[in-house]
């Protein structure tokens, strides 16, 4: 069965990409590149669902571009693909209730890997809790973004393309979740980083989903270096990459250093550190955040996949799967708390004034990763797991809910361009409603249960920052509020602001309704139910040896005082009545305020100039020195003086001397005079000399 969870998205994206190959090997046989409709094309600031060939105007398709005709077998990789998906979905839930609740653990080993050496590496299948957790998010989301993607990309030329990404997307993250080694969690971390940075430049003619593409690329480099060098360490003090031996073993490496540049390193704070660095990147933590809004650029089910449950998870995954080392290293633990509660906080500021639809969502996802971040810090690992598993729904209604909207707005992102859309598209807004009561908390919904849950574990947490994570995440609550509902408010209520666009609006097709229909529902019951198994007394129960959970924290979660318990809910209708007054009753008011405080506003419009900051300290002297290799070292030196240079003098002699073979014998016999005259001439002045 879980063999068959793991492979079915493999063998979708095979069939898919085969069927892609054929339908461009047919459109194009003679295998010369085809020149997508260029003219124009770049200059138009493509929104979200204007697809690379099919340009839109504001009356539809453009009379001047030729659309180009869908890629044969694009309904065949559609169905293939999600109903593949869909079986693994089903059977993941299956596997849920084997292993959660009835215990049948397993560890399915496949094949050897590599033998080299100490490196000895299996590729195995580990199924406990923990996996089982992550297969259903994984799958449950990817699937109905599958069938949400039927829809969305129905005009896209290249779908066979899309869908094998996305199932190769799954893929990827499964492998992830089922390693069992860290070798094989690499392997699949950094799948998942190459699916993504093909989703998000998948409309590659777009300059900016190019750029977006390698900005998430190269910043994952820098998490992923860190993350590499602490799977090195783990090797050489252990001597393994296997988790059960590296658990085992762990105890065994307290009070150990490591010579880190002439620096004693604790050795188990280290290496939780340089792992924890791999996590910043994939799960875009303060200071390796800069590419998850920018991701906005590949199509909307993308952001929704790696947003919601693939890639951006695959971080607070991977420090739960470790929770055995890091429950070992209090320090490395007040790091994670730090950044999770800082990253918490900052995303949402900068939500407060975002203006693209989809760029709120995205800040948004940027600061629940840091509430998870502060979770794990204080050692509830069960409770940033319960967090994933809810923001997973809720987020990725969200997201395809955005969609929807882009979709009725004929491809407009801007909710200043927005408004009284509650009227044209009601079903769309009542899921959106739903997504966002779930994400801000309100009581009842999944988001209530594990948002909580993660403050008040902080609040009960012995780490040393443990006041600073409680502190932020109550502010945070309160932001994402605010911002979560100025984007209901702008968009949904109020007068239209595009009056032509608003008369156009219409609901989505059936393929996306389905989808958000079922996330809304997912974005209530997957809170209550599992309450107990993740954040109540059934966690030891449920998780068992697949997490490590930090002594008593569960315990003292439930004695918390009732008014730090009802702080979260307290902040979130504050946020909720601020919004209501800022964008219903007195919508003068954020006008007023952006323009008594033009600092501020620009700062947060700004995302606090990371992009610039980073633009000056590494984009700039990074192109300088490229620069001066290309031209002074390259050009000046190599082709001046090197074997270039040589090269070059060798061939001007040669021309030169080839000049005086002419083929006439007086010639030769002139120069060989010339030659006996110079001969008997040294000779007798040499003598002379002498």
């Amino acid at each position: 069965m879980v063999q068959a969870i793991v492979f079915l998205p493999l063998l979708g994206a095979i069939l898919a990409g085969l069927i892609a190959l054929v339908g461009a090997h047919a459109r194009n046989p003679s295998g010369d590149e085809v020149k997508h409709h260029d003219h124009g094309h770049h200059d138009q600031g493509l929104g979200d669902h204007a697809h690379a060939a099919v340009a839109h105007d504001d009356h539809g398709h453009d009379d001047h571009h030729v659309s180009e005709p869908p890629a044969q077998g694009s309904r065949a990789a559609e169905l293939i693909t999600t109903g593949l998906l869909f079986v693994s979905a089903a059977l993941s839930w299956v596997v849920l209730v084997n292993v959660g609740f009835l215990h049948q653990d397993a560890r399915i080993a496949l094949f050897p890997w590599i033998n080299s050496g100490d490196l000895q590496v299996s590729w195995a299948l580990r199924v406990d809790t923990l996996t089982a957790v992550m297969l259903v998010v994984v799958n449950t989301i990817s699937s109905l973004v599958h069938l949400y993607s039927i829809g969305y990309m129905d005009e896209d030329p290249h779908r066979p393309r899309f869908f094998a990404y996305l199932s190769l997307f799954t893929f990827a993250m499964l492998m992830l979740v089922t390693a069992d080694n860290l070798v094989q969690l690499f392997f699949g971390w950094e799948g998942v980083g190459l699916a993504s940075y093909l989703l998000i430049g998948f409309w590659y003619q777009k300059p900016s989903a190019n750029a977006a593409a390698i900005k998430a690329f190269i910043v994952n480099r820098v998490g992923d270096f860190g993350f590499a060098l602490g799977i090195f360490a783990v090797f050489m003090l252990l001597n393994t990459t296997d988790f059960e031996t590296i658990f085992a073993g762990a105890q065994g490496l307290t009070g150990k250093t490591i010579n880190f540049f002439g620096w004693h390193a604790d050795a188990l704070t280290l290496i939780c550190l340089l792992l924890f660095m791999g996590a910043m990147g994939k799960s875009a933590q303060f200071l390796l955040h800069t590419w998850l809004p920018d991701a906005m650029e590949g199509p909307t089910p993308v952001s929704a996949l790696i947003h919601a449950a693939t890639m951006v998870t695959a971080g607070v995954f991977m420090v739960a799967r470790l929770s055995p080392l890091f429950e070992l290293a209090p320090n490395a633990q007040a790091v994670v708390m730090f950044f999770g509660a800082t990253t918490a906080f900052f995303a949402a500021t900068v939500g407060l004034v975002q203006n693209d639809i989809k760029r709120i969502v995205a800040y948004s996802t940027c600061s629940q990763l840091g509430y998870m971040f502060v979770a794990m810090g204080a050692g509830a690992y069960s409770v940033g797991m319960f967090h994933l598993f809810t923001h997973a729904f809720f987020k990725a209604l969200l997201f395809l809910g955005s969609g929807s909207v882009i979709y009725a707005m004929h491809h407009e992102q801007d909710i200043r361009n927005m408004g009284g859309l509650k009227d044209k598209i009601p079903y769309t807004y009542a899921v959106m409603v739903i997504g966002t009561l779930a994400l801000t908390g309100f009581p009842l919904t999944a988001g209530y249960f594990s948002k909580d849950a993660i403050i008040e574990s902080a609040y009960v947490s012995h780490n040393p920052l443990a006041y600073y994570g409680f502190a932020m995440t109550v502010v945070a609550a309160g932001l994402t509020s605010f911002y979560s509902w100025r984007l209901i408010f702008k968009t949904f209520h109020g007068e239209p602001h595009d009056q032509h666009h608003y008369e156009a609006a219409h609901e989505s097709p059936m393929w996306m309704l389905v989808p958000i229909g079922i996330l809304a529902a997912g974005s209530i019951l997957a809170g209550f139910p599992f309450k107990e198994v993740f954040a109540g007394h059934g966690v030891e129960e449920f998780f068992r040896d697949s997490l490590k959970m930090h002594p008593n924290i569960i315990e003292e979660m439930h004695h918390i005082s009732p008014g730090i318990a009802f702080l979260p809910t307290v902040m979130m209708v504050v946020g909720f009545l601020v919004s209501w007054l800022f964008y219903i009753r007195r919508p003068y008011i954020p006008v007023q305020l952006a323009s008594e405080h033009p600092m501020l506003y620009q700062f947060l419009l700004n995302k606090w100039y990371f992009d610039e900051l980073y633009e000056l300290i590494f984009v700039r002297p990074a192109k300088w020195i490229g620069y001066q290799l290309w031209k002074k070292g390259d050009g000046f030196v190599i082709d001046g003086f090197g074997p270039d240079g040589v090269s070059a003098r060798v061939l001007d002699v040669t021309r030169n001397v080839v000049k005086i073979q002419t083929g006439y014998l007086y010639h030769y016999a002139f120069a060989m005079l010339i030659g006996v005259a110079g001969l008997i001439t040294w000779f007798m002045f040499g003598l002379g000399a002498q």
